[in-house]
């Protein structure tokens, strides 16, 4: 039985998230049915890289499919992208090792977080417009002190966290990036806590805003608080922008949709 490697873009906005639930339509759960579709198989494993929140977006989660059939991974991915629904595409599809694991060699993972300070047209669904003007300035330099390998547990739903034995997270990178209207934020690391992204993000607009200092901000890496919960950004600006695996090149500019003037 082969093992593919599937890369796959998807809007979220009509989903909640990636992993099956019942009674509720999902990524996978989308793919799911697409594969019974194509290889008339019900014995197969797809196994995500990790597991995206109701709404949240990607630009390139891995998966790997172990599935009985002849077809040659091109003619698969576009019969399995003939049988999705128009907001999930199958970029690549790749025949793999068995050893290969989409979660488990995964060594880092990159996410987009999109904030736009304009009202837009035709981003909404995409982008969190935040009204008030921010200062960069001091949203970079806070994010500084997030760099590292520290406990976020005043960033994370603890309860939805039981896979993580441990609140310590190596952040590789927070990076905010101005694109026209658009203020992107490049966060980079070994794996992430339930919602810690969004709390990240939300917690540095509010430093930007100035509702928040940065001296609390920074606090948080060290005492517990509830805080960080009540500032969680929506899901709508964030992606998972890409998934690296031993040898992949690191430098590959951070990717992102749309751009506002």
């Amino acid at each position: 039985m082969p093992r593919f490697k599937l890369t796959i873009e998807y809007a979220g906005t009509r989903y909640s998230g990636w992993q099956i639930q019942k009674n509720a339509k999902t990524i996978a759960g989308e793919i799911d049915r697409a594969v019974r579709e194509v290889t008339g198989r019900k014995d197969f494993e797809l196994y995500g890289s990790g597991r995206t929140d109701a709404g949240v977006h990607a630009l390139g989660q891995i998966a790997h499919l172990d599935v009985s059939t002849t077809l040659q991974p091109h003619v698969l991915r576009r019969n399995i992208n003939d049988e999705l629904p128009a907001d999930i595409n199958i970029l690549d599809a790749t025949i793999v090792p068995h050893r290969f694991h989409a979660r488990h060699d995964a060594v880092s993972r990159r996410y987009v977080y999109q904030v736009s300070e304009r009202r837009t047209a035709f981003l909404k669904p995409y982008v969190w417009w935040v009204k008030d003007p921010l200062d960069l300035s001091v949203m970079r330099e806070t994010a500084k002190h997030f760099v590292g390998k520290h406990d976020f547990r005043s960033f994370a739903v603890a309860e939805r966290d039981a896979e993580n034995s441990s609140s310590l997270v190596l952040l590789e990178r927070l990076d905010i990036v101005e694109d026209g209207a658009l203020r992107l934020f490049v966060i980079e690391g070994s794996h992430f806590l339930w919602r810690m992204v969004r709390r990240l993000v939300g917690v540095l607009v509010a430093v930007g805003s100035g509702e928040v200092s940065s001296p609390d901000a920074v606090a948080w890496l060290r005492e517990q608080s509830p805080v960080p919960a009540t500032l969680t950004a929506p899901a709508s600006g964030l992606f998972l922008e890409r998934v690296f695996y031993k040898g992949d090149d690191r430098d590959v500019p951070p990717a992102h949709v749309g751009h506002t003037r």
